[in-house]
């Protein structure tokens, strides 16, 4: 059984501190006056809400992509009787299921997008001095990265199918953006921020050495977050009635139900009375709870310096460096409390990286994407859990109904 680490080292997120930059946080605290027309958005004073607004519009995306996630990968095994993870439990990610997930991702990088089309018309010159620019594009990019990592095509604003790999390269450009504009302004987290953002895109784009030289400028205990509270139920990150009180999800029956003692994969098994394993929801499959979401308001991170080392292994590991690789895999095994480990060759590195991402991102909604880009590869990189299992997520039905250029 394992017990939750201490989570030190943290940069606090900077979405919501875009209020504060402005002198708005009082707007936290502000009745809803009712419907607001899009053209009251239209003014300078407007801004703050706008960018917190795709700040939530990204958290929530996030939180289905994690929650759900965790089944199209092997982070959780489905044990519940919700309708669409059983089906995805199946290897089945089912057009007709994935319209809840397909809206909300594509709402955030809507929102995002056209936000900062908005920002650019109604601030005009003062947008590149403006503290919200970057974080707007901040927002951006991590919505498109989402959706690169997940997504079998491409589809932007009610055009045709393109590749998936077209949200990275949207992205990388959000990312490289926000840097710029970051640091003209001399915000050092923001530029910290959009060299971790990049780094994950160019990685995801096989521009290695452009990852490792990004992630190489993220210190190693940093970390970017997606906030959540329990002021309303939209801001919520979702994981505590499903994991912890229904038991729709367990770690039993996934690989890290058989890890224990580290710190990254915290669990507990729930026991009757009697000592044994108590059942989940469905009534048969064990029930293991996870225990790193333990409340709606804990945040989920969407970028850390932990991933910035495995970003530099794995960048080592694919230029014939098994040892650098080692190395970075247990620094961050050394900021985890726990004891080294060592490869022989590159054939030995691969599964270890692979197991060392997966604990070290679990339940961040990262995993599929691995799993996604592994399995394609061919050699000691390959891995074959998504064998006769769907490996990405398809256009949803409810965008093939109101797209006319999606066949």
């Amino acid at each position: 059984m394992t017990t939750t680490g201490t989570r030190a080292g943290r940069i606090a997120s900077v979405f919501l501190t875009a209020l504060a930059a402005s002198g708005c946080s009082d707007l936290l605290d502000v009745t809803n006056p009712g419907p607001i027309e899009d053209d009251d958005l239209n003014a300078p004073g407007a801004m703050p809400a706008l960018v917190t607004g795709m700040a939530g519009d990204l958290a929530v995306a996030l939180s289905i992509t994690t929650i759900w996630g965790s089944v199209w990968s092997d982070d959780l095994l489905h044990s519940g009787t919700l309708g669409a993870p059983t089906v995805f439990a199946q290897g089945d990610i089912d057009a007709t299921q994935v319209n809840p997930w397909w809206n909300d991702a594509h709402t955030a990088r809507w929102v995002a997008e056209d936000g900062i089309r908005r920002m650019q018309e109604v601030l005009g010159d003062g947008f590149t001095t403006s503290a919200l620019a970057p974080r707007a594009y901040l927002i951006a990019g991590f919505a498109n990265r989402i959706l690169g990592e997940s997504v079998c095509q491409a589809v932007i604003d009610g055009g045709a199918p393109t590749p998936f790999t077209d949200h990275f390269i949207r992205a990388e450009g959000q990312f490289t953006e926000a840097l710029g504009l970051a640091g003209a302004q001399g915000e050092a987290e923001l530029v910290t921020v959009a060299h971790a953002g990049r780094a994950q895109v160019r990685a995801a784009l096989g521009d290695w050495e452009g990852a490792a030289a990004d992630a190489a400028l993220v210190p190693s205990d940093f970390r970017h977050d997606a906030v959540y509270s329990t002021n309303t139920e939209r801001e919520t990150n979702g994981w505590p009635e499903d994991t912890l009180t229904r038991g729709e999800y367990t770690v039993w029956g996934t690989p890290w139900y058989e890890i224990p003692d580290d710190p990254r994969i915290p669990w507990e098994e729930v026991l009757t009375g009697t000592g044994a394993l108590a059942t989940a929801a469905n009534g048969s499959t064990p029930w293991v709870r996870q225990q790193k979401h333990l409340t709606d308001a804990d945040e989920i991170a969407l970028a850390k310096g932990t991933e910035m080392l495995l970003i530099r292994a794995e960048a080592a590991l694919r230029a014939g460096d098994p040892g650098t690789a080692m190395d970075l895999m247990n620094d961050v095994r050394t900021s985890h409390g726990l004891g080294t480990l060592s490869a022989a060759d590159e054939a030995a590195a691969w599964p270890i990286l692979q197991a060392e991402r997966g604990k070290t991102l679990w339940l961040e909604g990262r995993r599929f994407w691995d799993l996604r880009r592994w399995y394609d590869e061919e050699g000691p990189a390959h891995h074959g859990f998504l064998e006769g299992r769907d490996r990405c997520v398809p256009i949803s039905d409810s965008e093939r109904l109101s797209n006319p250029n999606v066949s």
